[in-house]
């Protein structure tokens, strides 16, 4: 199969890793514009993964219930943007536990989870996977390479970031291809990491799929029963 057959097989886009503010400080792009940007690009789904840590700044002399609010309130405002633009909007977050730097995806993501991941900031990773049942969802550590991260035991994770294309970091994807085969890491994902407005800064990899997963539940089936692919940079076919 060529590449137009598949670009036809598989012709739904899907951004998997995308950064809001003020949810994510690190980010310097509105909602509005992000929008904006992935529209042209023909993207689909946007999988919303913002910044899901103790020390977040919306966070700062909230309730855990504020935090929750807050932490959500970029989803929900870009979920309502979206619907001119026919995007649909996917929860998602990216969690830190305070034990390192390392950043884990999770995907499958309501309320419910986001309180309960809350509570463990402090216990760490082997804590969190040892008590929390993520029956639904998909746990991934991201971009397992990239300067100061740690690489942990694969038995706590359901997959890999291998193809993480933020332009800001050196990811090393060759390294965490290799180490994903070596360790028989299953699931191996990629996503933009978008933080900015910049040139070739947004949906740098996306997901194609023959479906539009229609909430971060059915993006998690989608991703188990590997059927998909990866467009980089528009031109260039990944299979996983």
């Amino acid at each position: 199969m060529n590449k137009e057959e598949l670009l036809k097989k598989y012709q739904y886009r899907t951004e998997l890793h995308l950064h809001s503010m003020p949810a994510s400080r690190c980010c310097t792009c509105s909602i509005e514009k992000a929008l904006e940007l992935y529209s042209e690009k023909g993207v689909n789904a946007i999988c919303l993964t913002n910044h899901f840590y103790i020390d977040s700044p919306i966070f700062t002399g909230k309730t855990k219930d504020g935090c929750i609010d807050s932490y959500l309130s970029d989803y929900e405002k870009m979920k309502e943007l979206a619907k001119p633009y026919g995007i649909k909007i996917l929860l998602g977050c990216e969690i830190r536990f305070t034990e390192n730097k390392n950043d884990y995806l999770i995907y499958g993501v309501n309320r419910d989870i986001l309180e309960e991941a809350f509570d463990y900031f402090d216990s760490g990773l082997e804590n969190f996977r040892k008590n929390v049942v993520l029956k639904n969802s998909l746990f991934i550590q991201a971009h397992p390479f990239r300067d100061n991260m740690t690489l942990v035991d694969t038995a706590l994770l359901d997959g890999f970031e291998t193809l993480n294309l933020c332009n800001n970091h050196n990811n090393r994807i060759a390294s965490s291809a290799f180490f994903a085969k070596e360790q028989g890491v299953k699931i191996c994902i990629g996503g933009s990491d978008f933080h900015h407005d910049k040139p070739y800064y947004p949906a740098t990899i996306l997901m194609l799929s023959k479906t539009i997963p229609s909430d971060s539940f059915e993006l998690v089936e989608l991703i188990k029963s590997g059927d998909y692919i990866f467009l980089l940079g528009d031109n260039h076919i990944v299979i996983p």
